[in-house]
């Protein structure tokens, strides 16, 4: 990408000119970690240690905390947040581009297949019957895109993805590699004999704007209706969401999480890895689910839960403390229960004593 003057730079993330300490015409090249940074580079600090590295930076420009209050030799941008600003000067200079263009004559297409303009689609992809992209979607090899499918704009379908018949996804998605979207949710009935029949699942998944899905990723359709996965969620790798979730907007869920059927999961949440959450079960606005918690309960809004069963994560901390110690305990429970014992028979023998 082109250089950006510190001008333009504080533009790109919604600063304004008197945020600009130094040389506002100086430009920068790339975006790097803060101990990487050099002339020409731009980097951030954001906590305490590295403000106080600030004045020995050789970087073109350091994003600051607005309360930073040290010395610097290099020029200097305020801002309220500078990860977020750094976040977004990356996505300027490392822009996902992919390493082919057009519609290549040898991925397979099927009938009635609509593409708007700048759509991408790699070699060795397969695309159905009725499918709509969208404008500069980019599907990478391998990927599988059953009938009926539509896809919104700028959305990166990456190698290996499967995407069954009538899924829909929004704008600005990213699908990791191999994962599945639409695969048949987990739905048996037994028979008179115990044998299990399988119930069709003829729902669709549903996949809504600014979502970002990681690697080999799982989620089911829906029995009827839909999986619905809302605005702005994020996922890590492995993730496998059940058959009628609802994952509210802008949820976190971090790698190996297990989501079963007809769960509800609110806006804001944070689901740690290796995470298991129960069917049917409702978890409220900005509740945090700790690692490798198992939930069988609802989880009330702003709560935080740990452990398997799930408890409030602060009782989840004390039983922590004790786990430790029940070795110990035992004994000291043992040799207590010996001497009540002893107390026990020398009582009765003075009983019998007094008796006679």
């Amino acid at each position: 990408m082109s250089p950006l003057t510190l001008a333009e730079l504080a533009d790109l993330i919604s600063a304004r000119p008197e945020d600009i300490y130094g040389d506002a015409g100086a430009t920068v090249t790339c975006a790097v970690p803060f101990d990487q940074a050099g002339p020409g580079a731009v980097t951030f600090a954001d906590n305490a240690r590295l403000c106080s590295r600030v004045k020995d930076s050789r970087a073109g420009a350091v994003i600051v905390p607005r309360s930073f209050s040290g010395t610097a030799s290099a020029n200097l941008i305020l801002s309220d947040n500078p990860r977020l600003a750094f976040a977004r000067i990356m996505q300027y200079f490392y822009p996902q581009t992919p390493s082919f263009s057009g519609i290549s004559q040898k991925a397979a297409i099927g009938a009635d297949f609509v593409a708007g303009r700048d759509t991408a689609v790699a070699p060795l992809a397969f695309i159905g019957n009725k499918v709509t992209l969208g404008e500069r979607v980019v599907i990478h090899p391998n990927v599988f895109i059953g009938d009926g499918v539509c896809i919104g704009d700028d959305t990166h379908i990456q190698a290996n993805v499967s995407i069954l018949e009538n899924c829909v996804l929004g704008s600005r998605v990213i699908v990791g590699a191999a994962s599945v979207i639409g695969a048949d949710g987990f739905g048996y009935t037994p028979d008179e004999k115990g044998r299990h029949v399988k119930i069709p699942q003829t729902g669709i998944v549903q996949i809504d704007d600014d979502v970002e899905l990681g690697a080999a990723n799982t989620i089911d359709r829906a029995t009827f209706g839909r999986t619905w996965i809302r605005q702005g969620v994020k996922t890590d790798n492995h993730v496998h969401i059940g058959h009628n979730v609802t994952i509210g907007e802008h949820t976190i869920i971090v790698a190996l999480v297990g989501i079963a059927g007809s769960t509800k999961v609110g806006r804001n949440v944070i689901v740690a890895g290796q995470a298991g959450i129960g069917g049917h079960l409702t978890i409220g606005d900005k509740a945090v689910i700790g690692p490798q918690a198992g939930v069988a309960r609802d989880v009330a809004p702003g709560k935080t839960v740990s452990g398997t069963p799930e408890m409030p994560h602060s009782q989840w901390l004390r039983v922590q403390q004790v786990l430790g110690r029940l070795p110990e305990m035992k004994r000291q429970v043992t040799a207590m229960q010996r001497r009540l014992e002893s107390l026990e028979k020398a009582m009765a023998g003075n009983e019998t004593e007094d008796n006679n």
